[in-house]
């Protein structure tokens, strides 16, 4: 029965070793600087994003975050073509 156990064990608890080193803090903070330079911050979001040696939690991060930049900008043109047509539908044109 003990050795039944043991079977179990290893199976359970052996796997897949293959996980991606950490994104230290340090990684972390160059990328938040590296995010502070005009253009860089629209360019590097995109190399991150799509690059192929690219840590994986980090690529995730910015296809994310690339997905909430595309609702906030269809979000914002969807705000702003109504608010533009009752502005537009309130003057008088004389």
């Amino acid at each position: 029965m003990n050795d039944d156990m043991n079977l179990y064990d290893e199976g359970m608890y052996s796997g897949n070793d293959d996980y991606a080193p950490v994104v230290t803090m340090k990684e972390w903070i160059i990328t938040m600087l590296l995010l502070c330079i005009p253009i860089a911050n629209i360019v590097l979001p995109f190399v991150w994003a799509f690059g192929s040696d690219v840590n994986p939690s980090k690529k995730n991060y910015f296809r994310a975050m690339l997905i909430f930049m595309a609702i906030g900008i269809f979000l914002w043109i969807l705000f702003s073509a109504t608010l533009f047509s009752f502005i537009s539908s309130s003057v008088q044109h004389y």
